[in-house]
């Protein structure tokens, strides 16, 4: 059983029924839908599809709504230039038409609102970095900037801000209708962009609590300002997304490979799940061959210890989905055959992870053939996931909902729905009954370490581990 799971951008070149079909059987677990594009009719189609594709072949697909947050683009270029290094570009706050006349262009920005945080000697990153200048003179109508990086200058360009503390929120008017649209239609995650503070992720929470939502909100990391208050917004996100397109406009691009190390060590650190997205096999965009090194990173995510990987313009644009997914599997695989499961000694666990690391120490000893766990909000089977034993950690669930969304989560195999009212035992004795029937209970000498919660299906009351065989209970064969 693969552990680390594999996230897909549904886009034009991934949106029919048979490539999803196909994408799900090489190996997605989650599907994202990227609403920096789309409208809201677009992305119901996709869910529909996802879901009447997900329930013909019975398994968990999750589905990821990824909020666009502010997205700072330049305005409309009718006609495309060319700025070279020492020329001038000027930013206006009103709508003007971009031109450029001698040494001096002229654009304006879509949120016109950010020129009041620049000050002189502020960097400004244009199309994701290819374009690089640095203020000069903030006006009242204006800011001055001096090019020292050029490029082609044209429409809705990106603009970043590396280490400006921007006032604009994280969390916008448009973030706020997608976000009630996705509740409406049950998406299983939420991931939101440009997060810079805790209060960003607090925001997002609110919203969704009061339109009657319970999704997990993934963080995604990818200013600088995110890096640097990381540990208050690991507190309160629940899960982490480490976006490396912006991140590596707004860190030095060299910086960006340790900071994912450091990030992915802090995430399993607490417990959080944590995606590794953008660029993993950007070279199979255009060719049904990847390069080593898009391998290499791959690999390299694995042995982090990545819940799962993301691809983004592989599957929603490129030219080779399938093709890409069935790499991306086949890479995370072999990488997984050297992983240093339950490597660690752990000390000072919390009273909340006691259970859960002792199921996982207790199923390396014995030599379980994996380790169950019954579950009200899937967070029992997240805290096990934490400690990465090489058992698959089978998750029984009480509602499709969880069911579906512990498919982001490492080492997780959303197992079985059961009806919360039964009695434990009669929980157990199904559970035993589909395990033999799935292969982990063949032979006399086959063991699952089981965990479970008294009172049944009470939030946070895991306090139980059993050792269960094939012929524990009466009438399972």
């Amino acid at each position: 059983m693969r552990k680390t799971k594999i996230v897909a951008t549904i886009g034009p070149a991934s949106q029919e029924a048979e490539v999803i079909k196909n994408m799900i059987l090489s190996g997605v677990n989650v599907f994202r839908l990227n609403f920096s594009h789309g409208d809201h009719e677009y992305h119901l189609k996709n869910i529909k599809t996802v879901r009447s594709v997900s329930k013909d072949l019975n398994l968990p697909i999750a589905i990821l709504q990824d909020l666009s947050g502010p997205k700072i683009r330049i305005g409309i270029v009718s006609t495309p230039f060319a700025l070279h290094q020492g020329e001038y570009l000027e930013f206006y706050a009103e709508p003007i038409e971009a031109t450029k006349k001698e040494n001096v262009g002229k654009v304006y920005l879509e949120e016109p609102e950010i020129l009041k945080d620049l000050k002189e000697g502020d960097l400004i990153y244009i199309a994701d970095g290819l374009i690089k200048v640095k203020v000069v003179k903030v006006e009242k109508d204006k800011v001055v900037t001096q090019v020292i990086q050029g490029g082609v200058v044209s429409s809705r360009k990106g603009v970043n801000f590396p280490g400006v503390e921007l006032s604009i929120p994280s969390f916008t008017a448009k973030d706020k209708k997608d976000l009630e649209f996705g509740v409406k239609h049950g998406v299983d995650l939420v991931a939101l962009s440009f997060v810079k503070k805790a209060e960003d992720v607090l925001e997002c929470k609110s919203a969704l609590k009061k339109l009657g939502g319970t999704q997990p909100v993934f963080a995604k990391i990818e200013t600088q300002q995110a890096v640097k208050n990381i540990e208050e917004i690991i507190e309160v996100a629940d899960g982490l997304m480490i976006a490396r397109g912006d991140l590596g406009v707004e860190l030095p691009i060299e910086k960006v490979p340790i900071v994912q190390k450091k990030l992915t060590k802090l995430a399993r650190s607490k417990g959080k799940p944590v995606i590794i997205a953008t660029q993993m096999l950007t070279s199979m965009i255009n060719s049904i061959s990847p390069t080593r090194a898009d391998i290499s990173d791959i690999a390299n995510a694995v042995l982090d210890g990545a819940d799962a990987l993301m691809l983004s313009d592989e599957t929603a644009v490129g030219r080779y989905p399938i093709e890409a997914v069935k790499m991306m599997a086949r890479a995370i695989e072999e990488a997984e055959t050297v992983y240093p499961y339950l490597s660690k000694p752990h000390k000072d666990i919390d009273h909340e992870f006691a259970i859960p690391h002792s199921s996982c120490i207790l199923a390396e000893e014995l030599g379980a053939k994996a380790i169950a766990v019954f579950t009200k909000t899937g967070s029992s089977a997240i805290r096990v996931s934490k400690f990465r034993p090489k058992a698959p950690i089978l998750a029984n669930v009480y509602d499709e909902e969880v069911w579906r969304r512990l498919a982001i989560v490492w080492g997780v195999e959303p197992f079985f729905i059961f009806d919360e009212k039964l009695p434990p035992e009669k929980m157990v004795k199904i559970f035993i009954e589909k395990a033999v029937e799935k292969g982990f209970l063949v032979r006399k000498e086959d063991i699952i370490v089981l965990t479970m919660g008294y009172p049944v299906a009470k939030p946070g009351s895991t306090n139980l581990i059993r050792v269960i065989k094939k012929e524990q209970l009466p009438e399972t064969n």
